[in-house]
């Protein structure tokens, strides 16, 4: 199985396309449902972290004042990253600043995106929520550090991948749940999902 490369940004704000800047970037390699490597680090963008955000986060704008330069930041991640798929929960919101940070560092983004909220939207439409900590709680997860910080919740996204992984093959008898069917099962209408998944099994 290919490996998977799981990562989640802590930002100044919601959107690059207003300004907003990536403050941490923490990505986790995944292999056969094992991390088998890890990237974290905190950037200056030379962008101002509000305070809502710092009390959010944690990361305060000291810390980011003796961070590396966001662009060699992302350019090392990119290199981390490499050819490997991409997992992120509310991946559209990682995929964003994933884009922009390395077009400001003249790097290509070319590692296709699927979302563990979007999977487990599909496959547990009975969770109270689908929210990340939420999930966490609902399959009885272990929680991994603090909350909107990168690591904690790359770590904790990767756990929710794992989870989705297993069931796929116990409850689905899907023999590979690889990213191409997660980026297909993302995709797909709910009344759909039990035949797609039957493409799957035993191949």
């Amino acid at each position: 199985m290919t490996r998977i490369a799981v990562i989640d940004f802590e930002t100044t704000g919601l959107s690059p396309a207003m300004g907003d800047r990536a403050t941490e970037v923490a990505i986790v390699m995944v292999e056969h449902g094992q991390v088998v490597d890890r990237f974290q680090s905190l950037m200056n963008a030379g962008r101002y972290i509000p305070s809502f955000i710092e009390s959010l986060t944690g990361i305060s704008n000291a810390m980011i004042a003796v961070a590396p330069a966001a662009e060699k930041v992302m350019v090392e991640a990119n290199r981390f990253v490499g050819n490997a798929p991409m997992v992120a929960h509310n991946a559209s919101f990682d995929r964003r600043f994933w884009e922009a940070e390395l077009a400001r560092a003249g790097e290509k983004a070319t590692q296709p995106f699927a979302c563990t909220m979007l999977v487990a939207r599909r496959l547990y439409p009975q969770a109270p929520s689908h929210k990340l900590g939420v999930l966490i709680d609902y399959h009885r997860l272990p929680k991994v550090g603090r909350a909107h910080r990168a690591m904690a919740d790359a770590e904790m996204a990767a756990s929710l991948l794992g989870q989705i992984q297993d069931d796929l093959r116990s409850r689905h008898r899907v023999t590979q749940p690889d990213h191409t069917l997660l980026l297909a099962l993302q995709r797909c209408a709910k009344p759909a999902v039990s035949a797609l998944m039957s493409r799957y099994v035993d191949v």
